[in-house]
């Protein structure tokens, strides 16, 4: 793909067109889910049935008491036929639990909550309980996210609706066809951290997205003048369509003009950032009882038929999505979960869906051909476009050479992964892999 190189990003080709024009659509109900047990960043969960027990859509059936988990929930009703190990779309196998459908779809619900009313520890507690992750990707746990030390003082939320990935328009749909909803789930975002000020960050590339929640804003700001302790100011930011736009500490910066330090979090400037899928998330959670145990899935790429985006119930295998939107193709070369510059290769289709499923893309063989991978010509590419300021030729460099102690001194954890160095590299290097490698060598180091 064509790109235009500045300081800190590029300018993919975007696709978006294959599937932004399609309205989300319900995927039929599976006939079985595995449920992974871990789909969150933090510690896994313990399962809570046994095999033969019957569930509920909505029941809880894993959960860990430890301060960075989220429980996750059966996304249908049925019975449990088996807990066992099951690969993740990331490639690992996590104990999970398959339920079998009994087609009765029979629900679990926690008892509704009016946000205006209920204490912050009680919304936030519903949040946990209901197993809200950030659903831009890393899956962190919602509500220890809205929980910042106390030394933190935050001043600022920002809810991110980049979707700066090629290809993927499940959160541009959310934006067009739920905006109510979202700005709902922004509010209690905001009530929670006690803040009154938040900033919606949206990609010029989507002016329909951008129309309805300036819409929904104003109304939000009218209704809350009175009382006039209650307003919130929400502002709608455009911001140029590049590449990664929608990274955390670049939207920050972007809106703020505040530079999260090395090593730092958001919270370190005052700021928490969420996803508009996480907002709605909230929403529902809070609003209406409902657990996390589905999301919007875009489905895309140059093969696909009938490109769109599926409401699907967690734990799904991606082939049911696959075949809603038109089959697989013959000529398919790559299944990747996730956007084509940080998503990842799968090797079946049985992989399920978890909360941290964006998109799938079928890619076909003519977008890749197998190049010999060159040493580095320090031309310097990857190190001008790299959105941290990372030394990246540096660092894969010595990771290639498994020289850890370097690398960790270059900073290679505020690395983000987003794939802009490999993207412009004229030798073809591996330097994310490299990079995912060296991260994984310093986590066993300190273990």
């Amino acid at each position: 793909m064509a790109f235009q190189r500045f300081r800190g990003g590029i300018y993919p080709r975007g696709f978006k067109y294959l599937s932004k024009a399609s309205p989300i659509k319900n995927l039929p109900l599976p006939q079985k889910v595995t449920i992974p047990l871990l789909q969150h960043t933090g510690a896994i969960n313990y399962p809570l049935v046994k095999i033969g027990d019957l569930v509920k859509k909505g029941q809880k059936i894993g959960d860990n008491k430890k301060f960075i988990s989220a429980p996750v929930h059966s996304s249908i009703s049925g019975k449990v036929i088996a807990i066992k190990e099951f690969f993740t779309p990331l490639g690992k196998k996590v104990p999970s639990i398959i339920i079998e459908s009994d087609n009765l779809d029979e629900e679990f619900l926690l008892d509704k909550m009016d946000w205006e009313k209920e204490s912050i520890e009680s919304i936030k507690g519903r949040i946990r309980e209901s197993g809200v992750v950030g659903l831009g990707g890393a899956a962190f746990p919602t509500a220890v996210k809205l929980s910042p030390p106390g030394e933190k003082k935050i001043d600022t939320a920002i809810l991110n609706g980049c979707e700066c990935e090629p290809y993927l328009t499940a959160d541009y749909r959310l934006m067009v066809e739920k905006p109510e909803e979202v700005l709902e789930g922004f509010q209690i975002i905001l009530k929670i951290l006690g803040v009154k000020k938040g900033y919606i960050g949206i990609e010029d590339n989507k002016p329909e997205a951008i129309k309805q929640l300036r819409v929904q804003s104003d109304k939000v700001v009218a209704r809350d003048k009175v009382p006039k302790q209650s307003l919130f100011s929400i502002k709608i930011v455009v911001l140029p369509t590049k590449y990664p736009q929608g990274a955390e500490k670049q939207l920050i910066k972007a809106i703020t003009h505040r530079e999260v330090p090395s090593g730092g979090l958001p919270m370190d400037v005052g700021v928490v950032v969420q996803n508009v899928s996480t907002a709605l998330a909230i929403k529902e959670s809070v609003v209406d009882g409902k657990a996390l145990m589905e999301r919007v899935v875009t489905v895309s790429g140059p093969v696909v038929k009938k490109p769109g985006n599926f409401r699907v119930r967690i734990g799904t295998p991606i082939s049911e999505l696959i075949v809603a939107s038109g089959g697989l193709p013959s000529d398919t070369e790559r299944i990747i979960i996730g956007g084509p510059m940080m998503g990842i290769a799968q090797w079946t289709t049985e992989i399920p869906v978890t909360k941290g499923t964006c998109g799938i893309l079928l890619l076909p063989k003519e977008k890749f051909f197998k190049e010999e991978i060159e040493p580095c010509i320090r031309c310097g590419k990857c190190i001008e476009i790299c959105p941290m300021n990372l030394l990246v030729a540096e660092i894969s460099r010595y990771a290639e050479n498994k020289d850890w102690k370097s690398v960790k001194e270059l900073n290679v954890l505020d690395c983000m992964e987003c794939s802009a160095c490999a993207y412009v590299c004229p030798a073809k290097r591996p330097i994310v892999q490299y990079i995912k490698w060296a991260k994984e060598q310093l986590k066993v180091q300190n273990q």
